[in-house]
């Protein structure tokens, strides 16, 4: 019988690969992988300041999360975003969170955990936020998996239809923060977009249709979990890392395969 840790991690790693290898699909079409480093980024700010004023982590980095993608999406408005804003957003509140955990008095953190993740150590409350997260994710994909599609694909044709592509790129923006938030326990602050892009891209070569490449990225991030903690127990490694590197093996296996165009 598997031990409870690793039930927990198993459950933990699986719900955040199937949130965020979906979502990335449209991190990949729309090209917005530095707008996901900028947002996991600046979560270790929310670490400190959860960690400051005593509230839960995850609700920490969500908030955090979520100011930066929405001041990101705001600027992007304005035509006024750019990848040195992006940088000074991304890098500056990274920087600032380590300033701030540095400097919390008494505070034992393993900030490595916060980092690169730790699965392993999840507890039952953990994997209850990290599946109340992913599964509210997936639920808005489905439910606006149409206009979002159009809104990324064909901006003129969403308004044509009567989407917004802007209020779509707004939903897409608040789902990013919340698999920031549910994803930090898994494979960290400077992971997170991996997840995000790496099954995603793996997808697109073997997938005939959007829906066709968000399931096979859901199967690739699934099997990464599942490799990655395998892995991670077999060679001592750390499973974040780990479960990344599997992702990227998969990748690798994909690009190998005749690439089919999306029709």
């Amino acid at each position: 019988m598997l031990d409870d840790f690793l039930v927990r991690a198993a459950l933990a790693s699986v719900g955040t690969a199937l949130a965020a290898s979906v979502l990335g699909c449209f991190v990949v079409w729309r090209r917005l992988a530095y707008f996901g480093d900028a947002t996991a980024h600046a979560s270790i700010l929310g670490v400190a300041l959860a960690l400051a004023f005593n509230l839960s982590v995850t609700l920490g980095v969500g908030a955090v999360a979520l100011v930066v993608a929405l001041t990101i999406h705001r600027l992007d408005d304005r035509r006024q975003s750019s990848d040195a804003i992006l940088g000074v957003l991304a890098h500056g509140a990274l920087a600032l969170g380590l300033v701030a955990v540095a400097l919390l008095s008494g505070a034992r953190i393993d900030l490595e955990s916060y980092l690169f993740g730790d699965v392993l150590f999840v507890s039952a409350r953990d994997v209850g936020v990290i599946w109340a997260g992913a599964g509210a994710v997936l639920a808005v994909l489905w439910w606006h998996w149409s206009p979002l599609l159009i809104a990324t694909l064909n901006p003129d044709l969403a308004s044509a239809s009567g989407v917004d592509p802007r209020r779509e790129k707004l939903v897409l923006t608040l789902l990013l923060a919340a698999v920031v938030a549910v994803a930090i326990k898994v494979v960290g602050a400077l992971l997170i977009t991996a997840l995000l892009v790496i099954p995603a891209a793996g997808a697109r070569h073997l997938a005939r249709s959007p829906e066709g490449m968000a399931l096979i990225a859901a199967g690739i991030g699934i099997a990464s979990a599942g490799l990655g903690i395998g892995g991670s127990l077999a060679l001592d490694t750390p499973t974040g890392p780990t479960i990344v590197c599997a992702a990227v093996a998969l990748f690798a296996l994909a690009t190998l395969v005749p690439r089919v165009v999306l029709r």
